[in-house]
């Protein structure tokens, strides 16, 4: 399966988190590599996405759709560093 950078999920987070975490830094839990999310290698299919770190190739995230439930796993990251800027305003 050929795969595509993380930007190709941009959409799919929003979705879900209701920001945008392409230009988050996340750092890989198994190797510590820390990059851009969008710089990540992303396999997308009609039931969800796998996110792989660039570096080692192991899995920062996985997206399951059901019929009832959008599941999303971050475990593979050690942590998520999201500006801001990027978040919404505090009420």
């Amino acid at each position: 399966m050929t795969h595509v950078d993380g930007n190709a999920l941009a959409g799919t987070f929003a979705d879900i988190l209701g920001i945008e975490v392409t230009d988050a830094i996340g750092q890989c839990a198994g190797c510590r590599h820390r990059a851009a999310l969008a710089r990540a290698q992303a396999y997308a299919t009609a039931m969800g996405a796998v996110v792989r770190c660039e570096a080692c190739r192991g899995v920062l995230a996985v997206v399951v759709r059901t019929p009832r439930d959008v599941i999303l796993n971050l475990s593979g990251l050690a942590f998520v560093s999201i500006a801001r800027s990027a978040l919404p305003e505090d009420s």
